[in-house]
């Protein structure tokens, strides 16, 4: 079989049999969006909280008032006692309650330190977030408050010139040093904006690993036999000629086009994000190959995938950091060419980098695009070698 005979054959293959078709052209143009739409928001705001005001005093509801103001909560109901609280957020009525004690308007009209309670439903890491950003901004600004309306109080004050200063003296004591903090790559530390990425990444090595495998299995079960054995490096190369000419445009599509369609961050060049796309598609290609021949059946092949794409996920370091990682799954995720991949995609879309920070993925990804192909090369060979030796 010829080079062209092999591309054209895994080009009718592909678009011809309902398992490939499904894998390499519908799951990943409708994926990405189905995807993206889900987690576009970005961040949750108005998260619904109940609250157990035992101290009912003006300062205790003035933090209150300040809390429902903030955009990432909304007090839905002021409950007698804790029990009541808790009994919303088991029906899910509210998703975390704020408890303020009986002693919160004593302990802070004598100086002394008053404790907020917040209690969040941690079946949502975003809920919790919300509610803890929202209470300690509150109590930030009320703490600034007390310790200009405190230090005025004080007679010593009074030779200092702080009490009944201006505006900008009230200033300085609320915030003697003052800061900023900007979050990089990610302004609105949002959900899409940090995890859609790598998504998109890894939705195009496992669609491709699973068309692959669906293929290979299916010549697998109807005992597809060679009929020279030195043609097996052009029948390679026609299936990788054939899957690139699917997954070019499917890239071009999910990198390029979905970040700009829901305005994700999209920093870097578009020629260096494809001169980098190259190894990464081979290098899933070769992969898709030694991957396959590890199921004989074509199903199998649906399971396998399907289990490791959250751990893979995971050891990219990019939904847990990479550096809080134990030795063995960091190196395990290095066998994966979506490790490589999502680093470096991140770093030049999102990050804005230049190519020469991603020096280490990009020869990574090469050598495993060398690897794989001589362990796809040798197990094409072995399987050809063994349906075309007669058995007696």
């Amino acid at each position: 079989m010829t080079l062209s005979d092999s591309y054209a054959k895994t080009i009718r293959s592909i678009f011809t049999d309902g398992g490939a078709l499904l894998f390499c052209i519908v799951v990943p143009i409708i994926y990405p969006i189905l995807y993206t739409i889900i987690y576009n928001a970005e961040t949750v705001h108005e998260v619904p909280v109940a609250v157990v005001d035992d101290s009912r005093s003006s300062l205790s509801r003035d933090y209150l008032r300040r809390l429902d103001a903030t955009p990432d909560v909304k007090v839905v109901s002021i409950c007698a006692e804790m029990n009541e609280a808790q009994a919303m957020v088991q029906h899910r009525d509210c998703y975390g309650i704020v408890r303020i004690p009986s002693d919160f308007h004593k302990q802070l009209s004598t100086g002394g330190q008053a404790h907020v309670q917040s209690y969040c439903d941690m079946s949502g890491l975003l809920y919790y977030k919300a509610i803890l950003i929202a209470n300690t901004e509150v109590s930030l600004a009320m703490n600034a408050e007390i310790k200009v309306a405190q230090t005025a109080a004080n007679p010593v004050a009074l030779f200092s010139g702080i009490a009944g200063g201006t505006e900008e003296q009230k200033a300085v004591m609320q915030h003697p040093v003052q800061y900023e903090y900007v979050n990089l790559y990610n302004p609105q530390t949002g959900f899409a904006t940090f995890l859609i990425p790598a998504v998109l990444i890894l939705a195009l090595q496992q669609t491709m690993v699973l068309g692959i495998g669906l293929l290979s299995g299916t010549r697998r079960g109807r005992g597809e036999k060679v009929k020279r054995e030195g043609n097996t490096l052009a029948q390679l190369a026609g299936v990788a000629l054939a899957f690139l000419t699917v997954y070019i445009p499917i890239s071009v599509y999910e990198v390029g086009l979905v970040p700009r369609m829901f305005n994700l961050p999209q920093l870097g060049n578009p020629w260096e994000i494809a001169f980098m796309m190259v190894p990464f598609l081979l290098a899933v290609f070769n992969f898709g190959l030694c991957f396959g021949s590890i199921s004989r059946k074509r199903e199998n092949i649906i399971l396998i995938a399907v289990f490791t794409t959250i751990p893979m996920l995971f050891m990219s370091g990019v939904s847990w950091p990479g550096s809080a990682l134990p030795s063995f799954w960091k190196y395990l995720g290095y066998l994966f060419p979506s490790t490589f991949g999502i680093n470096a995609f991140i770093k030049l879309n999102n990050m804005g980098a230049h190519f020469s920070s991603i020096q280490f993925e990009y020869v990574a990804l090469w050598v495993q695009c060398l690897v794989y192909a001589l362990l796809a090369w040798g197990a094409t060979k072995l399987v050809h070698k063994s349906k075309n030796t007669p058995h007696e």
